[in-house]
């Protein structure tokens, strides 16, 4: 059919109602300006660049883009891109969170 429109990303909302913007300022979480810091950092390095996240983020399915919240969206996306950039493999990754989880068991 020619009017037949291709199915839509779930991050593409084009032509779509989103909703009032309400702009406030509000306290970002530690762990979301520790992503936003590492995110400038590694793009400084040339590790990571704005397509390379856009890219990986729009990537992300229908239930997990909508799951994740924007900065839970930029740390997948840099995580991606470290590993499809051989930074960083998925082993090393896999240590590294493991290493994490028993240090904050073992805080309380």
């Amino acid at each position: 059919m020619a009017n037949e429109q291709p199915p839509r990303a779930s991050h593409d909302m084009g032509g779509l109602p989103g909703g009032a913007v309400v702009p406030s300022e509000h306290d970002y979480a530690l762990w979301e300006k520790r992503v936003d810091a590492l995110m400038m950092l590694l793009s400084r390095r040339g590790l990571v660049t704005v397509d390379e996240l856009r890219r990986n983020i729009e990537g992300l399915g229908a239930d997990a883009y909508e799951r994740m919240t924007y900065y839970e969206r930029w740390i997948h996306a840099i995580t991606q891109t470290l590993i499809e950039r051989g930074v960083l493999n998925v082993d090393e990754l896999g240590r590294a969170m493991e290493a994490v989880r028993e240090r904050e068991a073992h805080r309380g």
